[in-house]
């Protein structure tokens, strides 16, 4: 009797409890979930910059798709074969004969991936050290690196007949990375369609002219060209990227620039249908933007091709590509040095940024040795040196030395840095000296930002075994070298203080 009395107070107390809470319950997950709505004083409550992205430091993608296929100038020939007199347009004459007749869509059978493999990009960026890897879902051509139901111009119905997205996004979170889409669609919007005396004033990709594919009324064909009502493209931009937030949620969404060309509207949409999303899976997600193309309170700025001058509490990213010239694969594509790039991702990182760097496959979908090479470089300066980068913030300079970067923005001229220059990152009670090159054996450096630092315990160097002799003067703490040299594109000194 005594056990049925408990047994039905139990059942009592629980379908009182039900009740008071509507017949459901929800966990404190579930209460805590936040929902974004379409206005950007809500979508500020977001935080920008996730835990991971601060953390991370450096990521990798690939511009690749059927602008692969020419392999010849640069990531602009699809547009500029367009026009009559250019470099692209006579090598295409030329190569293919008069866009007219064959014109930027005639290459999407061309583009077949047919050595493309998911997994082996995904290794090979995370043998580079990348925490984050991706490609362009869409580039300013109209077409789509996805199984897309928008866009006509997709992977999985036309070209190598694959969801490449899905494939590399299944290849990228398998190995616990983040996942990169970028999105260069807004370019594509034709502005001056059918007004031939502004054509090639146009900022669209592909400009408007009667003689070329690019003005076709054919509905499938002017889709890709951008030659379609505002309002439709307008859907179509917002209509795909849900596609690819639904299908791989992506970790990063990252946009080029004319991102002006979408309506407020529109973006304010996009941004809440992305938070939202990520809220249902308990997802940190980052989207950036160029020159105030959206709002700081909700996206985070990108340097295309530069950074910032200084220490920032902002957040940022700086995109960088691995070649010379152009973002694309071409057959004489010119590579930079592997130490050219990390000495910006240690500038970069001390100033309180992240490197994304892009790769350029060939069309059938091998990434060439030579850029292998390079990114394997990076990956093993990284195993030794890597915790001056992940993981950490800054310190009370980002540097020190001779190289000046005189102002912040995007596309700034070529810095070359020297073994004078230094980085500092910081993590935990440690910091980091990053110095840009070999100074050479049993040379002394002197590190002047620590002239007022009295609380040093230790220095090592990474990668050696050789005590590192020190001293502290009024003028900063000075160094010396170790006896056989460690590494000719960086050196870390790692100082442990109080």
């Amino acid at each position: 009797m005594r056990k049925q009395q408990i047994f039905c107070g139990a059942i009592i107390l629980l379908l009182i409890t039900s009740c008071q809470f509507g017949g459901k319950s929800k966990t404190a997950t579930e209460q805590q979930k936040p929902t974004y709505k379409t206005d950007w004083d809500s979508l500020a409550k977001y935080q920008e910059a996730p835990e991971w992205f601060k953390k991370a430091k450096f990521g990798i993608y690939a511009h690749w798709g059927v602008l692969s296929v020419p392999a010849f100038a640069n990531d602009w020939y699809p547009r500029n074969m367009h026009v009559v007199g250019s470099y692209e347009y006579k090598h295409h004459v030329v190569t293919y004969g008069e866009p007219k007749d064959f014109g930027y869509h005639d290459f999407v059978p061309m583009f077949k991936a047919e050595k493309f493999n998911a997994d082996e990009w995904a290794e090979l960026f995370q043998k580079a050290g990348a925490k984050f890897g991706g490609v362009v879902a869409e580039h300013h051509d109209g077409w789509s690196n996805w199984k897309s139901k928008i866009n006509p111009w997709n992977a999985y119905d036309k070209g190598p007949h694959r969801d490449i997205l899905g494939e590399l996004e299944k290849a990228i979170h398998s190995r616990e990375m983040k996942f990169v889409a970028s999105f260069h669609k807004a370019r594509n919007l034709q502005i001056y369609q059918k007004d031939t005396a502004n054509w090639l004033n146009d900022t669209s990709y592909f400009p408007y002219n009667p003689n070329m594919p690019t003005s076709s009324n054919d509905a499938v064909i002017s889709m890709m060209y951008g030659n379609i009502p505002k309002e439709q493209f307008y859907k179509n931009w917002l209509g795909e990227l849900k596609e690819v937030i639904d299908n791989y949620s992506p970790d990063l969404i990252y946009f080029d620039s004319k991102l002006d060309k979408i309506p407020e509207e529109y973006k304010k949409e996009f941004v809440a249908y992305y938070l939202n999303h990520a809220a249902k899976n308990n997802q940190g997600v980052v989207m950036t933007h160029k020159e105030g193309e959206l709002p700081k309170s909700v996206s985070l700025e990108d340097f295309e091709k530069g950074r910032m001058n200084k220490i920032t509490k902002d957040y940022w990213l700086t995109d960088e590509t691995v070649s010379v010239g152009s973002w694309s694969y071409t057959n004489d594509l010119g590579l930079k040095k592997a130490d050219e790039i990390i000495h910006v991702l240690a500038d970069v990182v001390s100033k309180n940024g992240a490197l994304m760097l892009n790769v350029s496959p060939m069309a059938n979908g091998v990434i060439p040795e030579n850029q292998q090479k390079i990114l394997l470089e990076i990956g093993d300066w990284l195993k030794i040196n890597g915790e001056a980068i992940y993981e950490t913030s800054t310190w009370k300079v980002f540097g020190e030395g001779p190289t000046k970067q005189e102002k912040s923005g995007m596309f700034l001229d070529k810095i070359t840095y020297t073994n004078k220059d230094i980085r500092y990152t910081k993590k935990d009670n440690n910091i980091y000296a990053i110095v840009l090159g070999w100074p050479g054996n049993n040379m002394e450096i002197n590190l002047s930002s620590f002239a007022n630092e009295t609380n040093i315990l230790k220095v090592e160097l990474l990668g050696s075994q050789e005590s590192i002799v020190y001293h502290l003067e009024q003028d900063g703490l000075h160094v010396i070298t170790p006896s056989q040299r460690i590494d000719d594109k960086a050196i870390v000194f790692k100082i442990f203080t109080e």
